[in-house]
C-alpha cells in the first residue's frame, strides 16, 4: 500500500507499507475518518500469522486496519487490527457516511453449491446418452443448499455426502468506532447470499443502504449447447447480472438488472432488442448526494446504467435502452461523481481513458486519453474478454466466469447431449489402465472447475481433458504444432460464443485472432506463499525432494513406478531453446494421462492451488484415497464448496496425496516402494510435499511486484527490503526500477547489475550507493520496484518506449 502525500508542489510517495495478498480496496473510517481499512486475502510473504492451510474453518479474506496518523517503523506499519473474515479472497469496501460502519465483500463468494464426487459413481438426473445413444462417462453431480438439504436439479437430496456447511456469508460489517475496530457480533455482523461473484458496493448517503453490484450463477443447472436432447440448458442464461440491496437494518434484496430478457428461448441475430436493453457484468457505483440516483458502471456493455434508487429497491425500474448512457472508450469499471457540477468521471479501461458524463444531459461531454504502455496486441483483443454485446441477450461474456481473466472458484456441468464424441489425438505421459481403452472424448463430459485463462501460453491443450486441441489437424511438435499450438486450441474455443453466452453465430475470425492475441498475454502472478528470495522452507525443500526423485507413483498395467514430476513436470526453462515468448513448464508439457477414471485428462498446472484452500470435509473414498484421520467425518462451516482436481471434488490438496497410486498402502498390487508410508506415519511427508505443491513456481519469481519507498526517515527494515530487491536483480529474478522524488520531479533508473544503476537522463551509470544516499536529502523518496523481466527498461527510462530517454523526450517534459 503507497502512502502519497499530495501537498504542495512536492508530491511524492512517502511510503509503501507490505500489507497482505492481492490488496484490493481501502476506505477511511472512525470518528475522525483516520483509520484506515484494507482489504487482503488470507495468505502472502509480509503477514504476521500462520495462514493455516490445513486448517478447517478460516476465513480466507482479511481487513488490515491502520491508524493513519501513528503508523509503526516496521515493514507492515504496525496495524491495529487483521480482521478476519468467514469468506474467500475479498474485495470492495464501503463506509456509512458517519464513518462509524465498514461494510466489507468477499469475491469469489460462491452460492451455496458444491459436488457429489464421481467416486460414490451418483445415480444422475436424465439424460444419461448424447443423442446418439451412446452412454456418458461416470460424472460427479452439482448440488445446491436449499436451506434444509443439499439437492440435485430434480430436488433429491444428498445430505449423507457432503461434510460441511456453506453459510455462504458475503458482506461483512465492522465497529469503526471500536478500538481497535472489530467486526459487529452475531447475526447483524454479516449478509449472506448477496451474490456468487460481488464485484463492488455503494451506499446510500440518505438512507445508509448498501447496494452490491454482482453477477450469480447458474451452475447448478447442466449442459451448454441447444438442449434439444436434454430439454434444457444454460445456454444464454448462465448466469443473472444484479444489485443486491442490503438494508443495515437487516436484508438482503437481490435485483434482476435484465429481468426483461426470456430466458427460455435462445439465440436471436444481433442486433436484437433484448440485447439493447441489457446490462452486462456490472462493476464500480455511486450514489447522487440526495440519495435518489445510482450510478452503475457496466464493464461488458460499455455504458453507464441509471437507477432511481427508489425503483430499484422497490423493483419497480423498467430495463430500457433509454437508462444506459454510452462510452466512448468501453469498458467502464470505476467512477466518481461531482455532486456540484453533477458530472461523473468514468475510467475507460478498453482504451485507458476518462469520460466526463453531464448526468443532466445524460451524455458524454468529454474523453481523455490518459498515457498507456501497451502495445496494440494487447489493447485490440481485451474487450473481447468482457463485451456482453457480442451475445444474443446482452448479457453475458467469457470474463462472466472467467472472471477478470480469472475464474469464479466454481464448478460447471457444461456437457452438450446434443454433440458427438471427438477423437483424441493428444500425446500421453502415463498410462494406468489396461489398453486399448477408448479416450475419445464424449460430449458430457460431467463437473469440472472453471479454469484460469492465464498461463496458457507454452501449456498445450486446454480444458481439463484438453478437448481444445490442434491434434486432429497437424502432427503433435513441440512447440507450436499439433497439441502443442495454443493458438489453435483457443481459436477452438470460439464454439463457447453460441453454445455458452448465447449467440447466433460465431465471432468474425478477426475478433478471435485478436483475442487470442490478448489471452496468450496472461499470466500468473508469483507465488505469494514463496520466499521473497526464492529459497524453500525446510519442509518445501524436502517436499520438492520428494516430487522430482521419488518413484512415488506405480501402474498396475506394468508395475513401473514414476516420480511425482514425471507426469506434473516442472521446468521454467521449458521451450526457451525454441525461443517461445513464455517459457517454462509448470506442472505440465501439455500431455495426458490415463488413470482410474472413466475419461483421459490433460495433465495440470499446479501454479494456483494456494487460491484454492477453503473447502474442507470429503466422504470417505477407501480404498482408492486412504483416509485422512484429522479430516473424517463433519467439518462444520467452510468457506468453498468446490476445491481440487478436475472437478473441484477434493477438498484439499493433501486430501489428493492420499490417492493410494502413491502410497505403500496401494491395493491393487504391489505398492510403489518409495511411496508415502500408510497411516498416520505417512502424514509428515505428504504435508511436506503438500507445502512444496502450494509454493510451486510460477512464470515469474516471487520478488516480482515487491516494493519499497526510502526516504530520510525510513527505519532500518525498510533499507534491508531495498536490499533484497537489489540482490534478486543481481540474481535475474526482476528488473530492479527506482522512481526519485524530489522538487516535484521525478527521475528514473534501472538497475543493471554489479552495483550500477542506468539513468533516464543519458548519462554514465551511477553507484547504488550515490542514488540510495539521496533519500536522506529533505523532501525526498526513493521507490524500488521489482518488476517483470523486460519491463524495466520502459518503465524505468523511456516510459513510452520510444526510444528516447525520459529526461531528453520533449512528449514528457
Amino acid at each position: 500500500m503507497s502512502i502519497v502525500d499530495l501537498r504542495g508542489p512536492n508530491a511524492r510517495v512517502t511510503r509503501t507499507l507490505q500489507v497482505g495478498d492481492e490488496p484490493r480496496d481501502i476506505v477511511f473510517g472512525g470518528q475522525r475518518k483516520d483509520r484506515a481499512f484494507i482489504t487482503a486475502a488470507h495468505r502472502g510473504q509480509n503477514v504476521p500469522f500462520d495462514p493455516e492451510f490445513n486448517t478447517p474453518g478460516i476465513g480466507r479474506a482479511d481487513v488490515w486496519v491502520y491508524d493513519a496518523e501513528h503508523l509503526g517503523s516496521d515493514l507492515n506499519g504496525h496495524p491495529i487490527n487483521i480482521i478476519n473474515l468467514f469468506t474467500d479472497t475479498p474485495r470492495a469496501l464501503e463506509v456509512s457516511p458517519d464513518g462509524g460502519l465498514v461494510y466489507a465483500a468477499g469475491f469469489n463468494t460462491g452460492n451455496r453449491t458444491t459436488i457429489v464426487t464421481e467416486f460414490v459413481r451418483p445415480p444422475l438426473p436424465p439424460p444419461n446418452t448424447n443423442f446418439e445413444g451412446r452412454p456418458q462417462p461416470n460424472v460427479g453431480l452439482i448440488v445446491k443448499n436449499n436451506g434444509q438439504h443439499w439437492v440435485d436439479e430434480l430436488g433429491r437430496p444428498w445430505d449423507g455426502l457432503i461434510n460441511f456447511n456453506l453459510p455462504d456469508k458475503d458482506v461483512f460489517v465492522i465497529d469503526a468506532f471500536a478500538s481497535p475496530p472489530q467486526p459487529v457480533s452475531g447475526a447483524a455482523g454479516y449478509f449472506q447470499s448477496v451474490g456468487t461473484v460481488l464485484y463492488n458496493m455503494a451506499i446510500n448517503p440518505v438512507s445508509g443502504k448498501v447496494y452490491v453490484s454482482n453477477t450469480d450463477a447458474q451452475n447448478q443447472d447442466r449442459f451448454e449447447g441447444p438442449g434439444v436432447f436434454a430439454g434444457h440448458s444454460v445456454q444464454g442464461r448462465h448466469n443473472l447480472n444484479r444489485i443486491t440491496v442490503l438494508n443495515p437494518g437487516g436484508g438482503v434484496t437481490p435485483r434482476h438488472l435484465n429481468k426483461h430478457l426470456d430466458l427460455i428461448s435462445c439465440c436471436a441475430s444481433l442486433p436484437n432488442a433484448e440485447n439493447a436493453k441489457s446490462v452486462g457484468i456490472p462493476t464500480g457505483m455511486v450514489v447522487s448526494q440526495d440519495g435518489r440516483d445510482l450510478y452503475v458502471a457496466a464493464l461488458g456493455s460499455s455504458v453507464v446504467a441509471t437507477y432511481k434508487t427508489s425503483e430499484l429497491e422497490q423493483d419497480t425500474f423498467v430495463p430500457s435502452a433509454a437508462n444506459k448512457i454510452a462510452l466512448t472508450g468501453g469498458g467502464p469499471t470505476g467512477l466518481i461523481f461531482d455532486k456540484q457540477q453533477r458530472r461523473l468521471f468514468v475510467m475507460t479501461r478498453f482504451d485507458n481513458s476518462i469520460s466526463v458524463v453531464d448526468t443532466t444531459l445524460r451524455r458524454e461531454i468529454a474523453h481523455t486519453s490518459m498515457f498507456s504502455p501497451e502495445p496494440p496486441s494487447i489493447v485490440n483483443g481485451r474487450h473481447v474478454l468482457y463485451d456482453t454485446r457480442l451475445s444474443a441477450k446482452g448479457d453475458s461474456a467469457c470474463a462472466t466466469c472467467h472472471v477478470f481473466g480469472d475464474k469464479d472458484d466454481l464448478s460447471w456441468d457444461l456437457g452438450d447431449p446434443d454433440a458427438s464424441f471427438l477423437v483424441n489425438n493428444n500425446p500421453f505421459r502415463f498410462d494406468l489402465l489396461p489398453t486399448p481403452v477408448d479416450v475419445s472424448f464424449p460430449p458430457m463430459k460431467g463437473p469440472l472447475s472453471t479454469q484460469s485463462l492465464r498461463g496458457m501460453a507454452n501449456h498445450g491443450p486446454m480444458h481439463w481433458r484438453g478437448d481444445r486441441t490442434g491434434s486432429r489437424s497437424e502432427p503433435n511438435v513441440q512447440p507450436d504444432s499439433g497439441a502443442y499450438n495454443e493458438r489453435e486450441a483457443f481459436r477452438q474455443f470460439e464454439v463457447a460464443f453460441t453454445g455458452l453466452i448465447g449467440r447466433a453465430d460465431l465471432l468474425p475470425p478477426a475478433d478471435m485472432q485478436a483475442f487470442g492475441d490478448f489471452i496468450l498475454r496472461l499470466m500468473y502472478p508469483p507465488n505469494p506463499i514463496r520466499n521473497l528470495d526464492n529459497a524453500l522452507t525446510a519442509d518445501q525443500a524436502a517436499g520438492r525432494e520428494f516430487f522430482f526423485n521419488r518413484k512415488s507413483e506405480k501402474r498396475p498395467i506394468d508395475g513401473q513406478t514414476v516420480e511425482c514430476n514425471h507426469c506434473h513436470h516442472l521446468d521454467p526453462d521449458g521451450n526457451r531453446e525454441f525461443g517461445v515468448p513464455f517459457p517454462g513448464f509448470f506442472g505440465t508439457e501439455g500431455q495426458s494421462a490415463r488413470e482410474v477414471f472413466d475419461q483421459a485428462f490433460k495433465i495440470p498446472h499446479l501454479r494456483n492451488l494456494y487460491t484454492k484452500v477453503g473447502m474442507f470435509g470429503m466422504p470417505n473414498i477407501a480404498p482408492l484415497v486412504e483416509p485422512l484421520e484429522a479430516l473424517l467425518g463433519f467439518q462444520g462451516d467452510q468457506v468453498r464448496g468446490f476445491g481440487y482436481s478436475r472437478a473441484g471434488d477434493f477438498d484439499t490438496a493433501l486430501r489428493f496425496l492420499h490417492v493410494t497410486t502413491f502410497s505403500k498402502a496401494f491395493v491393487f498390487g504391489p505398492p510403489p516402494p518409495e511411496g508415502f508410508d500408510p497411516g498416520p506415519a505417512g502424514l509428515p511427508e505428504r504435508l511436506k510435499v503438500d507445502a512444496f505443491l502450494l509454493a510451486f513456481d510460477t512464470n515469474h519469481k516471487p520478488a516480482v511486484g515487491q516494493q519499497i519507498t526510502l526516504t530520510r526517515d525510513s527505519a532500518a527494515a525498510a533499507w534491508a527490503r531495498a536490499q533484497l530487491l537489489v540482490a534478486r536483480g543481481d540474481a535475474g529474478d526482476c528488473d530492479v526500477v527506482a522512481k526519485v522524488q524530489r522538487n516535484g520531479r521525478e527521475r528514473g533508473f534501472l538497475y543493471l547489475g554489479g552495483g550500477q544503476f542506468l539513468r533516464d537522463e543519458g548519462a554514465a551509470s551511477m553507484p547504488g550507493a550515490a542514488l540510495f544516499a539521496q533519500a536522506s536529502l529533505p523532501q525526498t523518496s526513493i521507490t524500488l520496484t521489482c518488476a517483470p523481466l523486460g519491463t524495466g527498461f520502459r518503465a524505468a527510462v523511456d516510459r513510452d518506449d520510444d526510444g528516447i530517454l525520459d529526461a531528453s523526450d520533449p512528449s514528457l517534459n
